[in-house]
């Protein structure tokens, strides 16, 4: 009966804004097709509300593709996509060669996330803090091969964990990667720049935007390391280990969970986001309706129900505000 009363609400909520959309345009219903590219985090978002849509909104076609933000953006900023799913905000660079190219953008913070340090269920260590990851995948580990092997650095940087002799194999993002920007922006960079190093983790590892790649790469080595969104270690189950997080060595050492990951005590959070087009708003009635039923209580509800951790109130109706009055630009990023 629950998932009737849902699939019904939703049904009310699409007519209302094709009524909307019909009123303000030619009378037709909303047909065509929208094209969304970037983060394979907030892609699991983007496909559920699409799917939801498209149930009821057939002659609309959603394309969810999850190469990367980085590679998202580049997409997005020449103009060849509709929306950019993202990890992370916008970065300068980016920005400007949107602004090169005439693309103004409208940004939509639209979920919470925590990145989930991730290793083989048979390790036994209990928890790691910053220095510990920085001592394994920072831009001063290059060639580690052994966990033992980062215990030098570790324990210059105050850290009293015993790190296991054991074979080190890193899977993780790349640099195309939102969530490889996020990992070094919240774990490694404030220690990279106390020893004076680049803001980068190693190079040598297997590297992919695939987090499912990445889970795989976790389950076959016993000493794996790497990180990917909350909802992919999740969904991965007992396969792989999520391992508690300090942020100072000798710190509190909290699991993420969607009430840590909400009230910000796991350490490793960050927001997600959605950057719509907005010269293509203009054209397009069938963009504006698959938005207003994205940042709709049922639209936005597709947030938990693929694992990751909904907005404070006070967020979503900033997100809906700026929706609302077509804001362009950026506030989080450039």
């Amino acid at each position: 009966m629950r998932v009737l009363e849902r699939r019904l609400t939703r049904l009310l909520a699409v007519l209302l804004a094709m009524t909307l959309v019909a009123t303000a345009g030619d009378g037709g219903s909303v047909s065509g097709t929208i094209n969304v590219s970037g983060s394979s985090t907030v892609a699991p978002v983007t496909t559920r509300v699409a799917e939801y849509w498209e149930d009821i909104e057939p002659g609309v076609t959603v394309n969810v593709d999850g190469p990367g933000t980085g590679d998202g953006f580049a997409l997005f900023c020449d103009g060849e996509t509709d929306i950019s799913d993202a990890s992370r905000p916008i970065k300068e660079s980016e920005a400007e060669t949107c602004a090169a190219n005439g693309i103004e953008y409208i940004e939509l913070k639209v979920a919470i996330d925590g990145l989930a340090v991730i290793t083989h269920p048979s390790n036994t260590l209990e928890c790691l803090s910053f220095a510990d990851a920085y001592a394994l995948v920072g831009p001063e580990s290059q060639g580690f091969r052994s966990w033992s092997d980062a215990q030098e650095i570790a324990t210059e940087l105050g850290s009293s964990t015993e790190m296991p002799d054991l074979d080190l194999t890193v899977t993780a993002p790349g640099e195309e990667s939102g969530t490889y920007d996020s990992f070094v922006e919240l774990v490694i960079a404030k220690i990279a720049d106390e020893r004076e190093q680049e803001h980068q983790t190693r190079p040598d590892y297997q590297s992919s935007g695939d987090d499912n790649v990445i889970l795989q790469g976790i389950e076959g080595a016993r000493g794996s390391f790497g990180w990917v969104g909350y909802a992919y270690a999740v969904e991965a189950g007992d396969a792989v280990k999520m391992m508690p997080m300090s942020k100072d060595p000798g710190g509190e050492c909290v699991a993420p969970t969607p009430e840590t990951v909400s009230d910000g005590s796991y350490p490793i959070a960050r927001d997600l986001y959605i950057y719509v087009n907005a010269a293509t708003l203009a054209d397009s009635p069938a963009l504006e309706a698959f938005i207003d039923f994205y940042l709709s209580d049922e639209g936005i509800a597709s947030v938990p129900e693929v694992g990751y951790v909904a907005l404070h109130d006070d967020d979503l109706e900033a997100t809906r505000s700026v929706w609302s009055a077509k804001e362009t630009g950026t506030r989080d990023g450039g």
